[in-house]
């Protein structure tokens, strides 16, 4: 990719020149903060865990907190958890969707900009998109919502060097970097470990 054709994707994705920003690919020492959540659909709240792995996949960090299900109060929480950590080693975030907790929105350009990290965030499987189900799960006050999906753009699909296929939204970081990141992260198949691991840990942390 050439410096221009860069520069077009990052301002294609709200990027406030924070590619690369204490960010270099071949140190073992960089740091991604992962966050996954689960929940029951009769709980009112869902959980999170956070995990802060290095490229050597060591843990060296972990956080939980909660979202409200159909709420509106997920990157606000997730920016709670990741403050809470205190930490500037940090490299970036990644998360497990953008669209949670029955419909609980990440905003994933305000996470950049307020903690000043390139942000990726996966899903694994195709789909249509969800407007039809936004719809149909609020009825009488599905414009907000609409407007908020609407606003992450849309998911590009890319291969690993698994050779297994993601979809992901990026903010902060061109496409190519993003997907170098996820390879330096993944083991096998198509999760990410720190992803894989933030996963196992809100399992855990919801069964407490």
């Amino acid at each position: 990719m050439n410096g221009g054709a860069a520069d077009a994707e990052n301002n294609k994705n709200g990027d406030i020149g924070l590619e690369l920003r204490k960010f270099h690919l071949v140190k073992k020492g960089i740091r991604a903060f992962a966050v996954a959540e689960t929940f029951n659909k009769f709980d009112k709240r869902s959980t999170l865990a956070g995990v802060v792995m290095r490229r050597d996949m060591i843990v060296d960090g972990l956080v939980f907190g909660t979202a409200t299900t159909e709420g509106n109060d997920s990157t606000e929480n997730i920016l709670s958890m990741f403050k809470s950590l205190n930490r500037n080693d940090v490299n970036c975030i990644m998360l497990n969707g953008l669209v949670i907790s029955m419909f609980n929105i990440i905003d994933g350009k305000k996470l950049m900009h307020e903690t000043q990290l390139p942000i990726i965030a996966l899903t694994f499987h195709d789909s249509e998109g969800l407007g039809n189900s936004i719809r149909e799960h609020f009825p009488l006050d599905a414009e907000k919502k609409l407007l908020q999906y609407a606003n992450l753009g849309e998911r590009d699909r890319v291969t690993l060097k698994t050779g297994k296929s993601v979809f992901i939204r990026h903010w902060g970081l061109t496409l190519k970097n993003a997907i170098m990141v996820l390879d330096s992260f993944t083991l096998q198949g198509s999760i990410p470990e720190p992803i894989r691991i933030a996963k196992l840990a809100a399992r855990a942390g919801a069964k407490k």
